[in-house]
């Protein structure tokens, strides 16, 4: 299952996390910045299909909702 939005393709993110450690920032450990992904049905030529969309394709308004 992968962990990218199916409207506008975002997917994760890679990087690092920092702590702060006696006035020193101090590269700790290699992360995933994940995006913010929500199973939403979607109305698509005369039908319903699920989609994972991340937020920020919800709050454009990229995709049209199914009631």
């Amino acid at each position: 299952m992968a962990k990218r939005c199916d409207v506008c393709e975002k997917g994760p993110s890679t990087g690092r996390s920092y702590t702060f450690l006696r006035s020193h920032w101090n590269p700790h450990n290699k992360r995933r910045w994940l995006p913010n992904l929500q199973p939403v049905r979607v109305k698509l030529q005369n039908s319903v299909k699920k989609m994972k969309v991340c937020t920020s394709c919800l709050k454009a308004g990229k995709v049209q909702r199914a009631l």
